[in-house]
């Protein structure tokens, strides 16, 4: 199987399955909204929430027009898919971009639907409460963890490359 197909049907899979468990989840969340309004505690610094983010990341942009955000979202989306997940030649780096993607698509997909994006998990220390988010933000997050990874193992391949071509 050539090279580039398999990294490219690896990124495919990621997109579905970020896409998929978001949409899942927050399907789950918008339907026990009323329950989750007031917060459910699951375990220590672990709290089911139900929340309406007009905003971007930590509610920055919030307030600006739903649709401005999500033609940025598609325009990077697209950007994402065509320049890079087509040219990624590693399977790593093709999940890491499915599942950016995929996340990206899943908070597109709410502002189409509710003008806002759903957010439902809610972790925390104390009294300090990180920015409730939801899967399709994991999604994203673990993706650009993934290509953290990815140039972390690349580099480290090269030098060890590079110190072996020095001895030989």
């Amino acid at each position: 199987m050539d090279r580039r197909f398999a990294a490219r049907s690896t990124g495919a899979v990621c997109i579905g399955f970020a896409l998929a468990a978001d949409q899942i989840s927050k399907a789950v969340a918008n339907a026990y909204s009323d329950t989750l309004a007031g917060g459910i505690p699951v375990v220590p610094g672990f709290n089911l929430i139900f929340l309406r983010n007009d905003g971007v990341t930590f509610g920055m942009l919030g307030g600006a027009p739903w649709w401005a955000l999500s033609g940025l979202a598609l325009v990077v989306t697209v950007w994402l898919t065509v320049v890079l997940l087509v040219r990624a030649a590693s399977r790593l780096d093709a999940a890491a971009y499915g599942l950016v993607i995929g996340g990206a698509l899943g908070n597109v997909a709410d502002r189409l639907r509710f003008g806002a994006v759903t957010d439902f998990l809610d972790v925390y220390v104390g009294t300090w409460h990180w920015p409730a988010f939801n899967l399709a933000d994991v999604a994203v997050v673990g993706g650009v963890g993934l290509l953290l990874l990815s140039e972390f193992w690349q580099a480290r391949n090269s030098r060890r490359r590079k110190g072996r071509a020095d001895r030989g």
